[in-house]
């Protein structure tokens, strides 16, 4: 009997390209690696790739099925950060190759999948008990395509 490490793994649809995302993402994230890719052959999408991966100890799961469903930003992942160097760095990362930039922190890889970088500090500059803070750091970051950790810290104190 299988042991299941993870109750609910994300599952992404790719045209052709799950095997080639999965390197992509594996080569970005650091304890990251493919598990397995499996070809199966006369599916009603004619030959279909799956391929399981990790991403920091995260499952996924990905599958080449054809254009039949593509991404759009109702679901994106998002990165929290600690540092701006991490920032600057998933974000060249992310966008390499084809991806765009967005506004707030989001963007799209090459693939067409939305990211959020975000500093693992706008958690606490949100506290809703300091609804000034709130509204000066939201005002900060509504201008920003990739963040800047050192200007939402000053708009969250108030400088």
């Amino acid at each position: 009997m299988a042991t299941i490490k993870q109750t609910i793994v994300p599952h992404l649809w790719f045209d052709k390209e799950a095997k080639e995302a999965a390197e992509f993402y594996t080569s970005i994230f650091k304890d990251s690696r493919i598990t397995n890719v499996t070809t199966i052959h006369d599916t009603p999408s004619g030959t279909v790739d799956t391929v399981s991966f990790e991403l920091l100890g995260q499952e996924f799961m990905a599958i080449s099925a054809g254009p039949l469903f593509t991404f759009n930003e109702s679901i994106s992942f998002m990165v929290k950060c600690e540092t701006q160097e991490e920032i600057d760095y998933y974000w060249e990362k992310l966008t390499a190759g084809g991806g765009q930039e967005g506004q707030c922190g989001w963007l799209k890889d090459k693939y067409g999948l939305s990211w959020q970088v975000v500093p693992a500090a706008m958690d606490e500059m949100m506290d809703a008990n300091d609804p000034e803070a709130v509204a000066r750091v939201t005002q900060a970051f509504l201008k920003m395509t990739k963040f800047d950790i050192a200007a939402l810290q000053r708009a969250h104190d108030g400088e």
